[in-house]
């Protein structure tokens, strides 16, 4: 069996990437497709030169690590911004719009109501009706100020 494998030479590599690549498409990861391309590249290689099998193993384990940092490059550029920033993260895309009390805050603690939610505010006391500004979100909380006085980002 090891006889046939070195038999075909440089077409070994080309018959791992096959199976990588084949590999990635079943189960998309984009893992597989960098070791496919790297056993792509020892291929190339190994049919313009001729190296001992230690030469090639070495230099597939070389070309597959060096495929990590190129892969978190280029997934970097090829990421867009999503057009929904505050998806996972509601309650900080209220930081600085203004919204109506619906229950007073008393004690430093009240409710308005955004959309179908009713949030937990937090501020200086108001009535119902009043006109706060979200000045930050704390988990499920929205700390507010009055409408009048100015916002401080933390």
């Amino acid at each position: 069996m090891l006889a046939w494998i070195v038999s075909l030479g440089s077409w070994n590599w080309f018959i791992l990437a096959a199976l990588l690549l084949f590999i990635e498409v079943l189960a998309p990861g984009m893992f597989m497709l960098w070791l496919g391309l790297s056993a792509i590249l020892v291929g190339l290689i190994s049919s313009v030169v001729v190296w001992s099998w230690q030469s090639q193993l070495i230099a597939f384990a070389v070309f597959a690590i060096a495929s990590v940092p190129a892969w978190r490059h280029f997934a970097r550029k090829v990421e867009k911004p999503g057009d929904s920033p505050f998806l996972n993260r509601r309650a900080e895309g209220y930081v600085g719009r203004i919204f109506t009390l619906d229950k007073p805050i008393v004690g430093g603690v009240g409710a308005v109501r955004i959309d179908d939610t009713i949030w937990r505010v937090t501020g200086p006391d108001c009535p119902a009706g009043s006109r706060v500004r979200v000045s930050r979100a704390d988990g499920a909380d929205l700390s507010v100020v009055n409408d009048q006085q100015p916002v401080v980002r933390t």
